[in-house]
């Protein structure tokens, strides 16, 4: 795997984890705001990455947008193929 593609699709990942480590927190504290304000940064540049990442290297779920003239869902590596 190209080393920028892998190192995209961590930075996703690790953004990813603290969006929903914080979901779990928010859920038992509503209130804090600044846990707010770190989750909805962490979810607009989760957003921001993975337009990125699909803008480049193509879908990363089935549900992403299909950028180009062809179903690119399929030609992206599966997960075994790294």
């Amino acid at each position: 795997m190209d080393p920028n593609r892998e190192n995209l699709m961590k930075e996703i990942m690790s953004i990813d984890f603290t969006a929903i480590d914080l979901n779990l927190y928010l859920d038992t504290h509503p209130n804090d705001q600044k846990a707010i304000m770190v989750y909805n940064a962490a979810v607009q540049k989760s957003r921001m990455l993975r337009d990125k990442y699909e803008r480049l290297y193509g879908p990363i779920t089935a549900l992403s947008p299909n950028y180009g003239p062809s179903w690119r869902w399929i030609e992206s590596p599966w997960p075994w193929e790294k």
